[in-house]
């Protein structure tokens, strides 16, 4: 079996010697409990055979009398050498080191963490992270990180977008677990369909990303993982109400069923009831809507065999409402008596992951990923109708293994992506059939000291696409103590759902027009985009505290983009890139430790993003130059036998002036200025922890009450030539405030 394994995949195996040294690699601690080390390097001095301990710490080598010292390291511990002169298995403590490496000391105190081994420029967002702010979903999930940025679309739909690099998130690929998720029909507001409790957390990679995920990541790439069964409290219940009129109720409840499966059931509801119309304009300011979300989760773990599965079930059903203040869809839908909205999915998903890892070699593993699910949106926006279906079917099969020693990693695989839409606009059918195969490699080599490199190379037939290969690289260098300097290249290829990545354009008077050139997908060609990438980060003490700074560089040039063209204020159009599209982005960041549970946070990040349109080279609308951010968190000591304790944290907000698109062919009335007003805004959190067992937080967003005046254009004529809800700079509703407890039974 493992022959045809390895013939499918097409990458050689080695085997050794018949001789095995077998042993244990075990953690020395203080209260004489055995725990095995994961991930330790176990390897003959001056050669290239080694071994990675399993999960139990566990290894097996070949051996040869010549082979004498052995040697052990692992990060955050001291490297030891032994000498060996028989095949009695061994079992050996490893002592931490007496200055832990600032890599495991930030991993260990803060919320969010930066490695400073990976060849790629990953951070990872903790659950306690997500705890700083309302998150309900995982579009709210970014609000405390520097990194993300996150707008409205529009003045009716109230869909949060993110950007990350300068670049909306139909150019990052969004994986739940590793499997890509928000995609296609859902790249709108599939963001909001991952309640924030579910996820456990968040790992964020700027730039290409890695192969194994896919040929479509451009700007980067961000995975949620989900909570776990087995790791989940057995209940958990959150609760959550702000001003507004916005509730929900989230409850998981995680049961073993034996020695070997598990299952959880998360069950998500919101709902939101009240009309608001701060700003006068006739119209919500925020859409009414509600949303169940039910997910089923089994876990299956088999550590003695090495199998270990997840099986997910999701059910969910989203309407929204949203437009003129009085009207009633029973009796003004698709009429001129007032402008409306509705917004109704449906989407099931099934999705599941085996993977076996070899308990007699522990570091070859596989694992296969599979997913399909059914997305339905039927909406209406005034006059247009927008509804898509689609069925997507995903499967990914990833091999691992080492080259002689544990400093040479290698991934490979095949993967298989079926989409089909049935996509009406108006009364035009867009139909179409996506399906592509490939196969990928990657090589990794790590010597756990001053070098990482990571090199990837795709290849891939796309049945609209194409044939095309996909390269990527990584790299990291630490030339001092405590430090990491990345570099990074790749190329992305995707095809545009232009209508559903858009749909922020159906509310508005504009006429659609695509200027066919002959592609095969709207008549447009596929986008492809290079990302180049360098990045610094450095750990230190300042007044003997910790503290780390990171400089990040990315520049994104594309070969082809289907560009999205407001310019007309009566028109949008879409058509091929002539000429130079890029994005340049610049962040700077510092995490100090300021004091004893104090940590803070600031940021600064500036933007170059420019395209060149039918009318010139401009900057890329609403796209702010420059961006400051603020975070500080305090927690307080913990009382008493409930370990009772207090959490405050602050973010602070502030962006430039942002370029809106020309309005300059409209009657004076409803011109703007060529640049929008600063924004600033202000959030807090305030949680008291009564136990482990029950907590209770209160916040606000924008505190300041900063909101935009008159963010619909024309919205006392909307079904005029000049109506239109796009121009979104800031907040619109004002200042929200919210409070929420969490119950959970460990």
């Amino acid at each position: 079996m493992k022959n045809i394994i390895y013939i499918m995949l097409c990458f050689p195996v080695f085997l050794f010697s018949q001789e095995k040294l077998t042993g244990a690699i075990l953690e020395a601690n203080d209260n004489n409990t055995p725990m095995g080390l994961a991930g330790a390097n176990v390897y003959w001095l001056n050669t290239s055979i080694g071994a990675v301990t399993d999960i139990d710490g566990k290894f097996s080598l070949p051996y040869e009398t010549s082979y004498k010292k052995l040697v052990i390291s692992y990060v955050g511990f001291k490297t030891d050498t032994l000498t060996v002169n028989s095949l009695k298995p061994i079992k050996h403590w490893l002592n931490p080191t007496s200055d832990l490496d600032e890599v495991t000391l930030t991993s260990r105190k803060q919320a969010t963490s930066k490695s400073y081994m990976q060849a790629q420029n990953v951070f990872t967002v903790s659950s306690d992270e997500l705890l700083k702010a309302a998150c309900c979903n995982l579009s709210e999930s970014f609000e405390t990180n520097p990194s993300i940025d996150v707008n409205f679309a529009d003045a009716v739909s109230g869909t949060r977008q993110i950007k990350m690099l300068g670049l909306t998130s139909p150019y990052i690929l969004i994986a739940t677990e590793n499997i890509p998720s928000i995609r296609g029909a859902s790249q709108a507001f599939g963001l909001s369909f991952i309640p924030g409790t579910w996820v456990e957390s968040i790992q964020i990679t700027k730039g290409a990303g890695s192969v194994v995920n896919g040929y479509e990541s451009i700007a980067g790439q961000i995975n949620a993982e989900l909570v776990k069964p087995t790791t989940d409290n057995k209940l958990f219940v959150n609760l959550f109400g702000n001003i507004a009129g916005r509730f929900e109720l989230n409850t998981h409840i995680n049961t073993k069923v034996n020695d070997k499966w598990s299952t959880g059931l998360y069950l998500h509801g919101n709902v939101h009831n009240q009309k608001h119309d701060v700003n006068n304009d006739n119209f919500l300011d925020m859409p009414i809507y509600n949303q169940i979300n039910v997910m089923n989760r089994w876990q299956y773990t088999d550590a003695e065999n090495g199998f270990m599965s997840f099986i997910n079930l999701k059910v969910l059903n989203d309407e929204k409402q949203m437009g003129e203040l009085d009207f009633n869809p029973q009796t003004d839908k698709l009429t001129t008596n007032a402008w409306g909205s509705e917004i109704n999915t449906k989407r099931y998903e099934v999705s599941s992951k085996l993977g076996y890892v070899n308990p007699e070699i522990p570091y070859q593993s596989i694992g296969v990923q599979t997913a399909f699910s059914h997305h339905v949106q039927e909406s209406y926006f005034g006059l247009n109708q927008y509804d898509i279906t689609h069925n997507s079917l995903y499967a990914n099969v990833i091999y691992n293994t080492i080259i002689s020693d544990s400093r040479h990693k290698v991934k490979t695989g095949v993967s298989y992506t079926y989409d089909d839409y049935d996509e009406m606009v108006n009364l035009t059918d867009y139909g179409r059939a996506e399906h592509s195969v490939g196969a990928f490699f990657e090589y990794n080599f790590d010597n756990l000291d001053k070098l990482n490199v990571t090199t990837g190379l795709r290849v891939d037939h796309h049945n609209l696409l194409g044939n095309f290969v996909t390269p990527r690289v990584h790299a990291r260098y630490t030339p001092w103590e405590k430090s990491a300097i990345r570099a990074s290249f790749g190329r992305g290829r995707r095809s545009a759902n232009i209508f559903t990545e858009n749909q922020q354009m159906f509310a508005t008077s504009r006429s659609i027009n695509i200027l066919n050139s002959g592609g095969n997908i709207y008549g447009l060609d596929p986008e492809i985009a290079w990302n180049y990438g360098l990045s610094y980060l450095q750990g230190f003490n300042l007044f003997g505290r910790k503290a780390d700074v990171t400089l990040d560089y990315y520049k994104t040039d594309f070969k082809n983009q289907v560009v999205v063209d407001y310019e007309n204020p009566r028109e949008i159009n879409f058509y091929n890139l002539e000429g130079k599209s890029f994005a340049n982005s610049f962040q700077a960041e510092l995490n100090y430790n300021a004091f004893e549970h104090f940590d803070l946070r600031l940021a600064y990040k500036y933007y170059d993003v420019k395209t060149d349109y039918k009318s010139g080279e401009l900057e890329k609308a609403l796209v702010p130059k420059n961006r400051f951010f603020a975070n500080a968190s305090y927690e307080t000591a913990k009382q008493g036998v409930n370990n009772s304790h207090w959490r405050f944290d602050t973010t602070f907000n502030w962006v430039s002036e942002q370029r809106f698109s020309s309005t300059a062919a409209n009657p004076l009335q409803y011109q703007l200025p060529e640049y929008s007003p600063t924004v600033g805004t202000l959030n807090a959190q305030i949680t008291h922890v009564f136990s482990p067992k029950f907590e209770v937080y209160l916040g606000g967003e924008n505190i300041t009450n900063v909101r935009q005046d008159n963010p619909i254009l024309g919205a006392d004529d909307p079904f005029g030539p000049n109506f239109d809800s796009t121009f979104v700079y800031g907040p619109i509703f004002g200042s929200n405030y919210y409070m929420g407890l969490r119950f959970k039974i460990i």
